[in-house]
């Protein structure tokens, strides 16, 4: 039996159990990750097919769940059909603590089999800083050109951490 998860109140602890339901139907009390994985599912299923870019919060707060938490960097692309739904969203390439070697060749392939018509790039900052450097504005623009070449649009490069992000297109940088 696992343990209940102990979550804290203003003015107490509280040691009752979180509650969840496998896909068995069996209850079980749930770790902290349990949810947080059972969340980012939900997330998922619910702007799969949805205009992705009503709100840029959304997208943002989607990826700080997806990518926020993890103490390596990863580099990402949410796929897009021409009415900007989502088709998926999928890590590409995985890194160090500071660092992610991305092939464009392979975002571009990726690209064309997913039959996508405009991207948004993420990539995430496991040191806490939003900030991107000039590799990242460098891979931007590579990457950029080279999907233009195939019809497929850059709409935004996304850096995130757990507590922010922050927008290539906001910014102008795109």
């Amino acid at each position: 039996m696992k343990t209940p998860v102990t979550f804290s109140t203003s003015d107490a602890t509280s040691t009752a159990p979180l509650i969840v339901r496998d896909r068995n139907g069996e209850y079980f009390s749930a770790q902290p990750e349990d949810i947080l994985q059972a969340a980012r599912a939900l997330l998922e299923r619910k702007l799969h097919g949805q205009v992705f870019l009503d709100r840029p919060e959304t997208v943002q707060d989607y990826l700080r769940t997806r990518i926020g938490h993890l103490d390596h960097e990863v580099f990402g692309v949410v796929h897009l059909d021409a009415q900007h739904r989502m088709i998926k969203a999928e890590e590409m390439f995985r890194g160090s603590l500071s660092q992610t070697s991305v092939y464009p060749r392979e975002v571009v392939k990726d690209c064309l089999l997913s039959n996508s018509a405009a991207v948004i790039l993420y990539h995430n900052h496991p040191s806490g800083s939003p900030e991107p450097s000039r590799a990242d504005e460098a891979l931007t623009q590579q990457l950029k050109a080279a999907l233009s070449l195939v019809d497929v649009r850059v709409l935004d490069h996304i850096v995130v951490t757990n507590t922010t992000t922050m927008s290539f297109a906001q910014r102008g940088l795109i």
